[in-house]
């Protein structure tokens, strides 16, 4: 890239996101950032992607989370042909939870 070029603005998103230093940081940034029904949105469908990598059925997380069956579907879609960020993360998140006694 030359000096004149400029980073296209998501790559400034993403590079401010890997900048925040903790969750209190974090946390503000995005109620910042997001309205509330955005952050709920983003939050459900990860509790969802949980779920569905630990094989849990759809009706079953449609009762526990509320998520629509669109939004289930959607989110498996994603878990199976994505770009695999759910792949990279979820056994991050799965390994904190068991070192914290969450699992």
């Amino acid at each position: 890239m030359t000096k004149n070029e400029k980073k296209p603005q998501s790559d400034l998103l993403y590079e401010t996101i890997l900048s925040l230093r903790d969750l209190d940081e974090c946390k503000k940034f995005f109620q910042d950032l997001c309205t509330v029904a955005e952050l709920r949105a983003m939050e459900q469908r990860f509790e969802v992607a949980l779920l569905l990598s630990d094989g849990m059925i759809y009706n079953d997380i449609l009762e526990r989370t509320g998520a629509s069956s669109a939004t289930i579907s959607r989110v498996n879609r994603s878990l199976q042909y994505g770009a695999d960020g759910y792949q990279t993360v979820l056994p991050r998140v799965k390994e904190r939870q068991r070192s914290d006694g969450k699992l």
